[in-house]
């Protein structure tokens, strides 16, 4: 070893769950900090002031950060952000996100995939150690890299290395990753690895593409794990079977919405693209991940629950009980029930020595509640009543609704009646669902009586019952007392637009057509409430039958501009009309989106909304979601369904008398929306448009705020948004120059704009003649607004990282 050096040692402890080798000391050697530079410093080291040198330090195992708490980046200087290690602004930034019933575990936590990384391996990077570089200044350059890069951002990281481009090689940058690696300083040996894609002389190295995805994997950043395992499949490769597992654990390890269904994408992959058999304990934690989602949102993942169940039976591993227990919950929520299957699960459990506990048995009963199959639901009642705990209120529920199935309806009052006895009053639920048998079976002074004892009892939400009630008066055209009800129902519950249709078909019915045009005009001018199809077809039957032939065109007009369906019998009667007058409205041909739609959709993009594509990227469809727990969303959602509702799938589209508005829908699939795939989402992914700046009037800021932002419990406003670092810098600068000043932070993948203080209330001015009405108590900035003051939901407020208060329902 050349004199000028000494062998300073290094030794790192490396946890085993943190390496991806079995080897658990790293000795790196570095020069001696006491050594001399050459007396003619390098071109590249003479660039650099003095001042710039004293940021030199040693090289030292860097402390590892929480994955919760990732290194914030920096966009550009002009940029604030935000000093994660200040307990007070992680109050004001945190942001951190039925049927809702979910599958109760048995075994607690059970077996997760992360112990099954322990056994795997990843290959080995071959890389020559600093000693055995020949050229002193190489290792001089290289050991004053290793120190300087770790204490750097991206920018400055990349200019420093964009600096040493005469001299670097695809060898020197490969220890630069390395040697980052070692101290765990892995967010600067990906950026160190992204640079060296870029130079001309690079070569693909397995070796450290896989190592790399690994540590990146292990700390929880699934967003660079994946970029990396996509890099290891371009480049024609296989990526190991570590690589695989570790990044459905990073997946299934993220509070992100979509990476569950991203972790069941790797998993078929891991098994058909790479021929792997993965761990036991991947497979079971893939399936507590599906089972874990409310009842609700879990059916949608039978076939993926199936297909590890299926993998599992056929590699002979071990099925624990939960996963039996599981499936048959699955099998219990979907619309149409494969009783067959339900039955051969059961008799596999049988067959493996295991016991049907409670959560099976109610899965069972949930089954026969929707094929009315009285025989099965009492045995599985009796074995419920043999079983520790008592009966669950969701049993009587479930027997209450297997009666009214065959048309025994006095046996489902009977089974109510027990249940209030028992458990000392009846759930919500068995209200809605006595009231509901009740009504349909028009036993009028039962249902009533119940009604009152529902009001009485002080149990909430009231308005299915009522609902019940007000359809159950119209089919019996009791209109004096559907009229009573639907005002009774005003006084006690929020607006919906399922009792005004009721009460508009009422009135349309006896004749009141004066009332009927005040009812619909008011449900257009209310958001929350609003019009749809079955409002229109109502009220042109009633301008037809009275001769009203000029409101009746008016409300043709509406239809079609809004191309909601005419029912055939009338579209007879308006040809007719229209014949005789000899006017006729055409349809639009072609569908076409308004300024306002325009608008909304850029700021619903901006919020997250996401565009799925065909593959040869000519038609795109428009995916709509909203969170179910969130009071802002529930509002926004109706405006959003009937604003865009003559491009919904037909999937999406409501049918009959149902007004219950998913929380999830979609558009239909049509090249008119190629322009905004082009602009956000250019290869699947999503990105910030270079043309943003153009796009972000305040009805645009408007939407984004309501669609995919959030006031925080101090009153400030949170905006989210992914995409690059520079397209969020641009962002920033078009904000600035509407004088709407805001900071910036990356968590979870996704950057956070903050408008704090009275940098919100400059916000506020400009998007609030935008925002819903019903809206504006929940979004508008300042902590003053007690019991208000968070849209998000319930369960984030009860978060120990959410530091909001309850909505007041």
């Amino acid at each position: 070893m050349d004199s000028g050096y000494t062998a300073a040692m290094l030794v790192t402890t490396i946890p085993q769950d943190l390496s991806p080798t079995p080897s658990t000391i790293i000795i790196t050697k570095f020069p001696s900090l006491s050594h001399k530079y050459p007396s003619k410093p390098p071109m590249a080291m003479r660039a650099y002031p003095l001042s710039f040198l004293f940021f030199l330090r040693p090289c030292s195992a860097a402390p590892q950060l929480s994955p919760s708490f990732p290194r914030h980046r920096c966009l550009t200087s002009h940029v604030t952000f935000v000093d994660e290690s200040v307990s007070e602004e992680e109050d004001k930034w945190d942001s951190s996100y039925g049927e809702n019933e979910a599958f109760a575990f048995d075994d607690g936590d059970g077996v997760f995939a992360g112990d099954g990384m322990k056994r795997l391996q990843a290959p080995v990077i071959e890389v020559k150690e600093l000693e055995e570089l020949p050229e002193q200044w190489r290792r001089s350059k290289l050991a004053w890299l290793c120190k300087e890069l770790p204490a750097h951002k991206a920018g400055t990281l990349v200019r420093i290395l964009n600096a040493q481009k005469k001299w670097l090689k695809q060898e020197d940058a490969t220890y630069l990753a390395v040697h980052c690696m070692r101290i765990r300083e892995n967010e600067t040996g990906f950026k160190v690895y992204k640079w060296m894609m870029q130079q001309h002389w690079h070569r693909f190295d397995f070796a450290l593409a896989t190592n790399l995805a690994d540590y990146m994997g292990k700390e929880g950043k699934f967003t660079k794990c994946r970029e990396i395992f996509d890099d290891i499949v371009n480049q024609g490769r296989v990526p190991s079977e570590f690589t695989f597992h570790i990044l459905i654990v990073a997946y299934l390890s993220a509070p992100v919405h979509g990476c569950l269904d991203e972790a069941f994408g790797i998993y078929n992959r891991m098994i058909q693209l790479g021929g792997y058999q993965p761990r036991l304990s991947l497979h079971n934690s893939l399936f507590r991940a599906i089972i874990s989602k409310p009842g609700g949102s879990s059916k949608y993942y039978l076939k993926q629950a199936e297909y590890v169940f299926h993998n599992l039976e056929t590699r002979g591993l071990e099925i624990q009980k939960d996963i039996y227990a599981g499936l048959i919950w699955l099998h219990s929520y979907q619309d149409t029930v494969d009783k067959t299957r339900i039955k051969s699960l059961r008799k596999m459990m049988r067959e493996a020595g295991m016991e049907e506990g409670r959560d099976v048995l109610l899965s069972i009963l949930r089954a026969c509640s929707k094929e009315g199959d009285v025989n099965e639901a009492e045995r599985a009642w009796i074995k419920l009543l043999d079983s520790d705990g008592g009966i669950p209120s969701q049993a009587f529920v479930y027997k209450i609704e297997v009666y009214a199935k065959v048309g025994e309806i006095t046996k489902s009052l009977e089974v109510f009646r027990t249940m209030q006895k028992q458990l000392g009053s009846a759930s919500v639920a068995a209200y809605h669902k006595i009231i509901e048998i009740l009504c349909k079976s028009e036993q009028m002074d039962l249902a009533e009586s119940l009604m009152e004892e529902f009001i009485e009892s002080g149990k909430k939400p009231l308005m299915p019952s009522y609902i019940e009630l007000t359809d159950m008066f119209l089919k019996l055209s009791l209109h004096d007392k559907l009229e009573s009800t639907f005002v009774e129902c005003l006084e006690k519950c929020r607006p919906n637009r399922t009792i005004y249709n009721l009460y508009l078909n009422s009135l349309v019915k006896v004749g009141n057509l004066g009332k009927a045009e005040e009812i619909f005009n008011h449900m257009g001018g209310n958001v929350i409430i609003g019009v749809n199809s079955k409002s229109c077809n109502t009220i042109l039957e009633g301008y037809l039958s009275s001769g009203d032939i000029s409101k009746a065109g008016k409300i043709y007009d509406l239809m079609c501009e809004r191309r909601y369906e005419i029912e055939p019998p009338l579209m007879e009667k308006l040809d007719y009309v229209f014949s005789l007058s000899r006017k006729r409205v055409k349809r639009p041909v072609s569908l076409k989106l308004s300024k306002e739609q325009r608008e909304a959709l850029v700021g619903l993009l901006l919020g997250g909304l996401q565009i799925e594509s065909d593959e040869e990227r000519k038609n795109h469809m428009l995916r709509f979601e909203f969170k179910q727990d969130s009071i802002a969303h529930s509002i926004l959602k109706r405006l959003i369904y009937d604003q865009y509702h003559e491009w919904l799938h037909p999937s999406s589209k409501l049918i009959d008398r149902d007004d219950d508005i998913p929380h999830k829908f979609s558009s239909i699939s049509h090249s008119y929306f190629s322009f905004y795939a082009d602009q956000f989402f250019p290869k699947g992914r999503p990105v910030i448009p270079k043309l943003i700046h153009r796009w972000l009037s305040p009805v645009v800021l408007a939407y984004w705020y309501m669609y995919g932002g959030y006031r925080t419990s101090s009153g400030d406003i949170l905006l989210k948004l992914k995409g690059s670092s520079e397209g969020v810098e641009k962002v920033v600068k078009t904000l600035r120059a509407k004088s709407l000043d805001c900071r910036v932070k990356r968590k979870w993948g996704v950057f956070w704009l903050g408008f704090i203080g009275n940098k919100s209330m400059w916000f506020w001015k400009l998007v609030e003649p935008y925002v819903l009405d019903d809206l504006k108590d929940f979004l508008k900035p300042g902590s003053d607004s007690a019991g208000t003051v968070h849209p998000i939901s319930e369960e984030n407020a009860s978060s120990d990282h959410s530091k909001v208060k309850m909505i007041n329902k």
